[in-house]
Parts: C-alpha cells; structure tokens; sequence
C-alpha cells in the first residue's frame, strides 16, 4: 500500500470506520498472554495502525514500541496512549526500511503482511528477524487465499482500493523458516463482526 493512500484513509475517514481499526485487543493475543507464551518483555509492533494492540499490551506491562508510516495513524495512537496513561514509544516509519539499534524480545504484525507484496516479503522478514534478540518471538497474521471475500484470488482490491495479497499456509511456511523455527501455526478468525476473514496464524521463534 502507498504510503500517500493510506494517509488519505486515516485523514478522510474516523478511526471507527476503517476497517482494520479494532479497538480491542484479538483474543488469540489475550490468549498468548494469559498463558505466558509471550510474558510482557520489550516488544515492536509493526503496522501499528491507532495503537489499539500497542497500548493492551503496554497496559499489563510490555515495553512496547509501535511503528507506521501513517503520521495521522501515530497522531491517533499517542493520543490512545495518553487516553489509557501508558507509556508507549511511537515512530513514523516504513516497516521494510526500519532501522533501529534497539533490539526486542517479540515483535508482532497483526493484519500487515498482506499489504506487503511477495516481492517485498523476504527483505521484511530480514528486518523482522534483524529487529528481535536471539531467541526472540514473531507472530504474523495475515489473510489466507481460502478467505471468499472481494472475488477470491491472490492479488484483491478492497473497497478502499488498496491492494492485498492472500498467502497459503505453504508459501508463508517457506518465506519465515529460513528466518524462524515454526512454534504454532493454524487458520483463525478475525475481523469486526459481520465481517471476518480467514487468516493464516503463525508465532515463530527467532533462528
């Protein structure tokens, strides 16, 4: 997605009718936390959007960094933060050029990668990768070609005109295990009721 798309979409609608704009926190991320699978630790969130994910998780004690190249997106999500009293850094950035000395114990993209071409993948997963301590956590969760929604293919445009791209389980599979040791993967649900999609759930650990 343009970067001068996607801010025409925060400026031109309210947060409550983009689409990707949850406010509460997906329940599989309630679940990693309730369960320690992820203990609160110094965590990025790529492809941010508002913040919603990025201030739950600061909220029960994450060191959380978010990151967009929506300026209105992170205008919303310090402003969220402030709301909530959490303490929460956010950045003004491209995912696929990000450069950071900071290193994170877990980094997430919830609903990024399928704005992110196939082209394009094997480099932001190197900063992924690049981003995290040895031995750090990465959940990804992206639409999965099964999903029915805006005629079915690979390659769909939204009604808001940005273009997606819907993975297999098998090619994201091949993309993260040069990078990743798989540790849970599946299909799940996700999506504002009325309208959910199929996506492909992978938490991996860092090579």
């Amino acid at each position: 997605m343009s970067r001068a798309l996607l801010e025409r979409i925060y400026r031109r609608l309210p947060p409550e009718k983009i689409p990707w704009n949850i406010e509460g926190p997906p329940p599989q991320l309630v679940e990693l936390v309730a369960s320690r699978k992820v203990k609160p630790c110094k965590a990025i969130d790529l492809g941010c959007g508002t913040g919603n994910y990025a201030v739950y998780l600061a909220s029960l004690g994450f060191d959380v960094t978010g990151v967009d190249f929506s300026e209105k997106a992170i205008e919303y999500a310090k402003m969220k933060a402030r709301e909530k009293g959490v303490e929460c850094d956010f950045l003004v950035s491209d995912v696929l050029d990000l450069s950071m000395k900071e290193a994170f114990d877990f980094a997430y993209d919830w609903e990024l990668l399928h704005h992110i071409m196939p082209e394009e993948r094997p480099g932001y997963v190197e900063v992924v990768h690049r981003l995290l301590r040895a031995g750090g956590n990465y959940l990804s969760v992206c639409f999965n070609e099964k999903s029915p929604e805006w005629g079915g293919g690979k390659y769909r445009t939204t009604p808001l005109k940005t273009l997606l791209y819907y993975s297999s389980e098998k090619e994201l599979e091949e993309l993260f295990e040069p990078f990743f040791r798989k540790l849970e993967s599946g299909l799940i649900e996700v999506g504002k009721p009325g309208s959910k999609h199929l996506t492909n759930y992978f938490l991996m650990q860092k090579r």
